[in-house]
């Protein structure tokens, strides 16, 4: 068992280092025992996330409902087949993570399937279902034995993941028009994507950053630093994003170079050595 258990959790990290290079960098500066945790969550978000954004010559729905049933079954068993339903039944039981969390992904999941457009309501679901629930099940392997400390970090936990979802959502703009058919931004009409709705966006994701950094601040030192290294790569992905006009961001996905992410690492490190965060 321990070498199937250490190979699953394998799996799940190389799947949360191909599918995105911002998140996997400040998650290699955790502390190890925190690591082989977060992979495994990353590893199952991103595999429900992939049913709904890339099965499209599959039936995505009966697919959905099978790896849901699967989580649920592994969960309850304390065993999959599946390396990464193994990893992630790992760390739910492990870590006794909330249960309502897991059934929040997949209602976004779910979502994912039959919404193409969002009111206020439905945005703000999805977003806590794909992205806030993700810190939240972090901050659970931060603060496994401390819930007073999980308590005061709630709602950081949630602006974060807030942040980092609504630029996902900015740089993946043209793509979810063109391959997917998709509005996230409630009310939001793509020939009216103009520079004031632009501008009005990313003001809303200065302001969760902004509410976010003080839970940062209140990390312990094994998990503060690759934390904070995410939220500065993500910071500059919305600089980014700042300087493309409208349609310049429906035709081509920002990105941060690697020399840049070089420079942030070493910024984000002397800061966090120093306390300047």
């Amino acid at each position: 068992m321990d070498l199937y258990s250490s190979t699953s959790l394998a799996v799940s990290k190389t799947i949360t280092e191909a599918y995105t290079s911002s998140f996997y960098a400040g998650m290699k500066l955790l502390s190890p025992k925190f690591r082989k945790a977060i992979y495994a969550i990353y590893g199952f978000v991103r595999i429900a996330d992939e049913i709904v954004d890339t099965f499209h010559e599959h039936d995505q729905k009966t697919l959905l409902e099978e790896f849901k049933a699967e989580t649920y079954t592994a969960i309850e068993r304390g065993i999959s087949a599946n390396p990464v339903l193994q990893s992630y039944q790992w760390v739910v039981n492990t870590h006794k993570i909330d249960p309502d969390l897991t059934k929040s992904i997949f209602d976004t999941m779910e979502m994912d399937l039959v919404k193409t457009n969002h009111d206020h309501e439905s945005y703000n679901n999805y977003i806590y279902g794909s992205a806030e629930v993700v810190g939240l099940m972090c901050l659970s392997v931060f603060f496994a034995d401390d819930k007073e400390t999980f308590n005061t970090l709630v709602e950081p936990a949630r602006k974060l993941g807030e942040a980092f979802q609504k630029i996902n959502f900015l740089r993946d703009t043209g793509s979810d028009r063109y391959e997917r058919d998709r509005i996230y931004f409630p009310g939001l009409e793509f020939d009216a994507f103009d520079e004031k709705t632009k501008r009005s966006i990313e003001k809303e994701v200065k302001k969760d950053f902004m509410d976010a950094l003080p839970g940062i601040r209140k990390l312990n030192k094994e998990a503060r630093l690759g934390v904070y290294l995410a939220y500065r790569y993500y910071y500059q992905l919305l600089l980014k994003i700042e300087k493309l006009s409208p349609e310049q961001l429906l035709s081509r996905r920002a990105g941060v170079s690697d020399h840049v992410k070089y420079l942030l690492l070493l910024k984000a490190y002397i800061r966090c050595k120093l306390n300047l965060i």
